[in-house]
C-alpha cells in the first residue's frame, strides 16, 4: 500500500480522512503535516507518496504547489477542499501534472472512490472538476486582439522583455512596444500578473508552459 501524507489543517476533516484510510485499509502509513516545509521534507523521504491537500487551508501559492508536484513527479496528489475556484481548477487540470480532485461536500462514496483511486495511482475527478475541464474557454480576449498582439501576449506571459521579443521575431523595438501598449489598453490591464492571467484564460499560453 502507498504511504499517505495528509496536508489538511481542518481538524475534523483531517481526522475523518485518517479514520477512513485506516478503517478501509487503504493506507498502511499516514503522516500528518501542517505546512509546506513539512510536506516537502516528507516527499524527500518518500517521493512516490500520495498527498491529500486542502489547498485553501495550506501555506501554498498555486505556483509553489505546481512546482512541488512537478519536482516530485512520482507523487500522487488529491486536492480535497470545501471550495476551489473554476479559474484555479482550470489551471491545475490543464497543467499536465495529473492532480485528482474531490470536494468535501461530495458524497461519502465519491470521497472513498477518490481515496482508493489515489492509493492506486489513478486520477479521480469529481463532478465539479469534470465540468470545469470540459467548459469552453471564452473567445472574448482573442476577439479583441490581432494575431500579432496574441503572439506578443504569449511571449510577454513567458516573461520575455520587449527587447527579447523584438530580437527573436526580427521586429523593431518600437513595433513590439506598440503591440504591448495596445494589448494592455484593449484588455484594460496594467501589469504582468494580469497579462499572464488573461493569456491563460484565453488559451494563448498553456499553464504547463507557464509553470516550467
Amino acid at each position: 500500500m502507498r504511504k499517505f501524507i495528509l496536508a489538511d489543517n481542518q481538524d475534523i476533516t483531517r481526522e475523518g480522512i485518517v479514520s477512513i484510510l485506516e478503517r478501509k485499509a487503504i493506507a498502511d502509513t499516514i503522516i500528518r503535516v501542517s505546512n509546506r516545509k513539512e510536506l516537502i521534507e516528507e516527499l524527500k523521504n518518500c517521493p512516490d507518496a500520495a498527498v491529500i491537500l486542502d489547498y485553501t487551508l495550506f501555506d501554498f501559492s498555486d505556483f509553489q504547489m505546481m512546482n512541488t508536484k512537478q519536482k516530485y513527479h512520482d507523487s500522487i496528489w488529491l486536492l480535497f477542499s470545501d471550495e476551489l475556484s473554476k479559474y484555479f481548477l482550470r489551471q491545475v487540470l490543464l497543467s499536465g501534472n495529473l492532480f485528482s480532485v474531490v470536494m468535501k461536500n461530495d458524497s461519502m462514496n465519491d470521497i472513498l472512490t477518490a481515496l482508493r483511486c489515489t492509493a492506486c495511482g489513478v486520477v479521480y475527478l469529481c463532478d465539479l472538476a469534470t465540468q470545469v475541464l470540459h467548459e469552453e474557454v471564452s473567445d472574448t480576449i482573442n476577439d479583441k486582439l490581432t494575431a500579432s498582439e496574441r503572439m506578443v501576449l504569449h511571449e510577454i506571459a513567458l516573461g520575455k522583455t520587449t527587447k527579447e521579443i523584438a530580437f527573436e521575431h526580427n521586429l523593431s523595438f518600437h513595433t513590439i512596444n506598440t503591440h504591448r501598449k495596445n494589448i494592455f489598453r484593449k484588455l484594460e490591464i496594467n501589469n504582468m500578473h494580469d497579462a499572464v492571467k488573461y493569456a491563460l484564460r484565453a488559451g494563448i499560453i498553456d499553464s504547463s508552459e507557464y509553470y516550467i
